[in-house]
């Protein structure tokens, strides 16, 4: 009898989850609810990853794939890679299938006829491909699904095309940057009966617009369920409870046109009529009974379900016909401090805040008015305080939480608190109460950065525990498709790169210098220079800077050189002799002002030297830089000399960047271009700037907004201008993660990358897939939104 691992196909009701190095991710699950729950599925088989294999071994098709790969001079070279790929997949559609392979999945194909008493049955062919060996489970091939196939051989020929998929442009060039042997991923196909879909749609056992569990969410359209995943069509939406399985909200929308089976095979587009195009296409009923199915699946998987469903014409019953985990809430379930939300309908908060950063946790409270006592913080205490700066860091790592009197969502503590993922509320004496008028040493407070408040006490251990399913004996796998505009990560904290480089982040986008000098080096330079020791600045950024470079090997990384201001220079060791006492220090000797100023200059060749030794003696050469706060044209002139004159010349394989933060950055883009590689648009000074507006003034804050039309015509008019130069640019603001439509217009404007904070890379990932999806459907079918004029300068 021949053994399950060399089958070339096996039947759903073979399959469980755990067979996903058999059978793929999507043919496992299918397998899993047809074998082991009661719920509607299509019935199918799968062909197997040994039959994958074996079709590459007897083409001899793995030694020519390598070969044309082989010939790829630049992966960045879009035509180059597109070429190639589609000699590949040409390889893969052409070469002639094993007889016996054929065979076999012609024979499945008719015993299935027999199972469903059905001749020549349309069925489905999706692509169901396996993640092992893979760096961070996540699979990078394009998930191809064939629809309303019939006959045998059409089989064969959709089995071999799910094959060539693996090699898609961005597949193939995902792999290469992972470092991944194309010859070790595997893939399966899922053969499935075919729903001939009246309606169709997508259903979570999670609310995914607010990670509420306690809510499942179902969206709906006429015929197939591909156009919801295209976005072609605006779907219904239902919320429904899910303890009561009642609708709490619906949202019925105007559906113009659907997929269909075209008789015989494929699929075409239909106008829907105008009378059913606003119809529900679901009825109460349906959803509900949905609704059933989606908190079944969730139960016996023990975590959120992302599935889709079909309701089929002939016969009006539901289908399940995909089910795997959820990622994006599931991922988001706290790792330490939080375990849950407050619950307690009796407790009452004493204190009012903007969420910076989300969690939950409880403490005691210390309440420090001096970076100079910063000393005296322990760890797992309420850090409370008016505002944070850089060298605040040391304490801030110690907190359960932090809550400030002022600030916004861009201040400082909001941006570090995020990046540390430690529970933060700011900006309470603007939300009614300021935290140190009524917060005070030793209380003990739960703070729930979520919602917004701070309780007295302790509420942690009055939380409702939920009940821990068992986890499923395989990893889920996550999908994060490459994308033309890369995903950066901005970082401070060396200690945390490590912990953060298994993101899907394609590099650092921005790295904080000033992190390193509170927490390592807590001296000013020049006091060192006076005191004979600058090699403490030099050994102290090197080892800082070194530890990220290290990490995230070989993608990019770029540091930021320091961007103290005067005061916070002056709260280092010896500072007070070397800083002047500056109003609005802000807007005063910061950055690229101070480098070349005399008073200054050595200093800032200790910088210099520390770069230059991460580069040439670490040989960490991904290592690139970044200058803040530039004026003048004059001054990056100056400063991209003093750069060259230390031994660190601009070339192809270092490369000497700029923030975009000043108007005059924009103004005079076609001037700067001639002293910089590129642009990190710092969109929280740029905005500030813009509508002078102090983002750290809460009797203000309320008017800052990246998303005013002065900025984006700012960003856009850069863009623009240092594209005709072929200089790349950037964001490193906080925009691209508070708001999902500031990143859209980011993208269709032609950003190159956006840098955010670790906890957002994931979900900006998945935001930057979807939307580059939609501007290319956009373009191609006309419907879609276009950038507006009014963004034209």
């Amino acid at each position: 009898m021949v053994e399950r691992e060399q089958k070339d196909v096996l039947w759903f009701d073979e399959l469980h989850r755990q067979d996903v190095d058999l059978v793929g991710g999507k043919s496992s699950s299918l397998g899993e609810l047809t074998s082991a729950t009661r719920i509607p599925v299509p019935y199918g088989f799968a062909t197997t990853t040994h039959a994958y294999k074996a079709f590459m071994a007897a083409t001899g098709l793995n030694e020519q794939i390598n070969q044309l790969l082989a010939t790829i001079k630049d992966y960045e070279d879009t035509d180059e890679l597109h070429t190639v790929c589609a000699n590949v997949r040409s390889l893969i559609v052409n070469a002639e299938m094993p007889a016996e392979l054929a065979t076999t999945i012609k024979k499945a194909y008719q015993q299935l006829a027999v199972k469903m008493e059905q001749t020549n049955p349309f069925v489905a062919v999706r692509s169901s491909a396996t993640a092992e060996d893979l760096p961070n489970a996540s699979f990078a091939g394009q998930q191809e699904t064939y629809l309303n196939v019939q006959g045998a051989d059409l089989v064969v020929k959709k089995v071999q095309e799910c094959y060539a998929s693996l090699f898609t442009d961005r597949a193939t060039y995902y792999r290469h940057k992972q470092h991944f042997p194309h010859e070790k991923v595997a893939l399966s196909a899922a053969i499935q009966m075919m729903v001939f879909s009246k309606a169709a749609g997508i259903m979570f056992s999670v609310n995914v617009a607010n990670g509420n569990d306690q809510q499942m969410v179902i969206d709906a359209i006429w015929g197939l369920g591909e156009y919801i995943v295209l976005g072609k069509v605006t779907p219904d939406h239902y919320v429904i409870d899910k303890d009561s399985g009642k609708i709490i909200d619906r949202t019925i929308t105007n559906k113009p046109i659907e997929l269909l089976q075209r008789p015989g095979s494929g699929t075409y587009e239909r106008k829907v009529p105008a009378d059913r195009a606003k119809q529900a296409a679901l009825t109460d009923d349906q959803v509900k009974e949905l609704a059933g199915y989606a908190k079944q699946i969730e139960k016996h998987y023990g975590c959120y379900m992302d599935m889709e469903f079909a309701l089929d014409r002939p016969t009006n019953k539901l289908w399940l016909v995909q089910a795997r985990p959820e990622t994006v809430w599931s991922n988001k379930k706290k790792e330490k401090k939080e375990t849950g939300e407050v619950k307690m309908k009796n407790a009452q908060p004493i204190l009012k805040g903007l969420p910076a950063s989300p969690g939950l946790a409880s403490g005691k409270v210390h309440v420090i008015a001096d970076p100079r006592d910063i000393d005296d913080f322990q760890n797992d205490e309420v850090l409370v305080t008016k505002m944070t700066s850089p060298d605040w860091v040391p304490a801030m790592k110690k907190a359960a939480a932090i809550i400030t009197n002022n600030g916004g969502m861009t201040c400082h503590a909001a941006i570090v608190s995020r990046e540390m993922q430690i529970p933060c509320l700011v900006g309470t004496a603007a939300c009614g109460t300021a935290a140190m008028d009524i917060l005070h040493d030793g209380d003990q407070v739960t703070v729930d950065a979520k919602n917004g408040v701070v309780y007295a006490g302790d509420l942690m251990k009055e939380l409702a525990p939920k009940e821990q399913t068992p986890a499923a004996s395989t990893a889920a796998v996550e999908y994060f498709a490459p994308t033309a505009t890369r995903v950066m990560m901005n970082l401070g904290d060396p200690d945390l790169a490590k912990r953060y480089a298994s993101l899907p982040a394609d590099g650092i986008g921005l790295m904080r210098e000033e992190f390193i000098w509170t927490t390592a080096i807590h001296e000013h330079p020049l006091y060192l220079i006076k005191t004979g020791h600058p090699e403490k600045v030099v050994d102290g950024l090197a080892a800082g800077i070194a530890k990220v470079a290290r990490a995230m090997a070989p993608r990019p990384m770029i540091l930021r050189f320091s961007d103290f201001k005067s005061g916070e220079y002056r709260h280092l060791k010896g500072g007070e002799e070397f800083e002047p006492h500056e109003p609005a220090d802000l807007l005063g000797w910061r950055g690229a002002a101070r480098y070349y100023d005399p008073h200054f200059i050595e200093a800032f060749k200790l910088e210099l030297a520390a770069v230059k030794k991460v580069r040439t003696e670490l040989g960490l050469t991904n290592l690139n830089v970044m200058i803040p706060f530039v004026r003048t044209v004059d001054e990056m002139a100056k400063i991209t000399e003093l750069i060259a004159k230390n031994g660190l010349k601009r070339s192809a394989d270092f490369k000497v960047y700029m923030m975009a933060e000043i108007p005059s950055n924009i103004i005079l883009a076609d001037q700067f271009n001639r002293y910089v590689d590129g642009y990190s648009i710092g969109s929280n000074d740029l905005s500030m700037l813009i509508l002078g507006c102090d983002r750290n003034n809460d009797t203000v804050s309320s008017l800052f907004d990246e998303r005013n039309l002065a900025v984006k015509r700012a960003i856009f008019h850069l863009i623009t201008v240092a594209h005709r130069d072929g200089k790349t640019v950037s964001i490193c603001g906080q925009a691209p993660s508070e708001y999902p439509e500031f990143t859209e217009f980011l993208i269709r404007s032609g950003i190159d990358y956006v840098s955010v904070n670790p906890d957002m890379v994931k979900e900006t990932k998945k935001n930057v897939a979807h939307f580059e999806q939609r501007i290319l459907l956009d373009q191609a079918t006309g419907r879609g939104r276009q950038l507006v004029d009014e963004i034209n300068w």
